[in-house]
């Protein structure tokens, strides 16, 4: 529980109705962290050094390659994320002392990146949720029951994580409202085509991936927005495995939601972005109650603050949010373009190598983001990550909670092999080798 917000509580600037567009809300525009330069062959190396996450307990390198499911944290970060919870630490909002207030003009400062980041209109457009997981039960649970009646129906895809499927099948027990799947193309890529021919005026949101957490698939976001507002419905995007890997500019996607979390983009646990229109934002009721998303309580009646606080209900995540903040810093230095083309010329690379090893079956598209999964005939993918473990390899094995995608591809799991910015072609090489080790223990 928390106090109420003092009526002095310090809130920086800058104030509503300030905008952040730039050149980049322009279509394909880069945005104000993606300069797209170059960082030539060699302008990742020493970022490993950054992060003290990829060394083992003696001192080895640690091929790390599950940075989809959690990304190793540098020491800019872990700094920063020090640095809060001591010297700097207090409450934000309510504090009538200055180290209150100071620490209020850090936690909103970090919305203020974010927003940048995201080129959004104004900073009151992104609300601070646990992770992207929460973000979409927010929007299901406000956004749901307040737009979704019996005969509604929800569009999802057949590459969902099962954070974007769960809640949308909650609210459609409670709404009456049914789902509707989009199939995949043969490659893995959302087939947007499929999506234009099926969908229809009672489809209210669609809901997908920007980039598969399995595939990699990328999905043309502007093109599906354009399809779901031809029949008035929104776009939801689940960019957990984008924002870390490409420059997002919200505006020149033409969605109505994105959502990310922060320990997918090399910042803390317990933090996401939860990015919407303002208009939709101020149409939403709130979905938890509590402290901070107040504007005056009687035992007769509540009345709510204004977004985002209306969606923030007790004390934030403080030192999470200041964090993220220095993520997001880290990556938008290094620059968005050049993440994506380094991230990019890495799948390549391991895509070619693993073809070369015999039985082994690779998923998902060419132009697959940061991420490559794939099979092996007659070896289990546990016991294909296990075995790698034992060579300092480090890789996700399992169903990658897209069970229904496992359906789609007729397996029970896969391996999947995801990089960052810290990965390069020592990783690629110690994956391949390790893999050529379980082909020859497997025969």
């Amino acid at each position: 529980m928390t106090d109420t917000q003092p009526t002095n509580t310090v809130r920086p600037e800058p104030v509503e109705g300030q905008s952040f567009s730039s050149a980049s809300s322009k279509a394909g525009g880069r945005g104000v962290d993606n300069p797209g330069s170059d960082p030539g062959p060699n302008g990742f190396v020493g970022v490993k050094q950054d992060f003290p996450g990829l060394v083992t307990a003696d001192g080895k390198p640690w091929h790390y390659l599950d940075t989809a499911a959690t990304a190793q944290k540098p020491r800019q970060v872990i700094d920063a994320t020090v640095r809060a919870m001591g010297a700097d630490y207090a409450t934000v909002h309510r504090g009538v002392y200055s180290r209150s207030a100071d620490m209020t003009l850090a936690f909103e400062a970090a919305r203020q990146r974010i927003a940048r980041f995201l080129n959004a209109a104004i900073p009151d457009e992104i609300v601070f949720v646990r992770g992207a997981t929460e973000g979409i039960n927010l929007v299901a649970n406000s956004w749901g029951p307040a737009n979704l009646k019996a005969g509604d129906r929800i569009l999802l895809s057949a590459l969902e994580h099962h954070s974007n499927i769960v809640p949308w099948q909650l609210i459609a027990e409670r709404t009456g409202a049914a789902i509707d799947v989009v199939p995949l193309t043969q490659d893995g890529h959302i087939d947007l085509d499929a999506m234009a021919a099926m969908i229809r005026p009672a489809h209210k949101l669609v809901a997908l991936a920007h980039v598969s957490n399995v595939l990699g698939s990328p999905l043309d976001v502007a093109r599906a927005g354009r399809i779901a507002h031809s029949v008035g419905a929104l776009l939801l995007v689940d960019g957990c495995q984008a924002a870390p890997r490409m420059a997002v500019d919200v505006q020149a996607l033409g969605c109505d939601f994105y959502l990310f979390s922060g320990h997918k983009i090399y910042g803390p646990t317990g933090i996401g972005v939860l990015w919407a229109r303002k208009a939709i934002l101020e149409s939403m009721p709130p979905w938890h109650g509590g402290g901070a998303m107040i504007d005056t309580v009687t035992f007769e009646k509540t009345t709510y603050a204004p977004p985002p606080a209306r969606f923030e209900a007790g004390t934030p995540a403080i030192v999470e949010a200041i964090g993220l903040h220095a993520a997001i810093d880290y990556v938008a230095a290094i620059g968005m373009d050049a993440i994506a083309a380094h991230e990019a010329a890495l799948v390549r690379q391991t895509r070619e190598a693993l073809r070369g090893i015999n039985s082994l079956r690779l998923l998902g598209p060419e132009d697959a983001c940061g991420i490559v999964s794939f099979a092996m005939d007659g070896v289990h993918p546990h016991d294909i990550g296990t075995i790698l473990d034992e060579s300092g390899v480090a890789i996700r094995a399992g169903h990658h909670c897209a069970q229904p995608l496992m359906r789609e591809l007729h397996v029970d799991a896969t391996a999947r092999a995801s990089f960052g910015i810290y990965s390069d072609e020592s990783d690629v090489a110690a994956l391949v080798r390790g893999l050529e080790r379980v082909r020859t223990i497997f025969g």
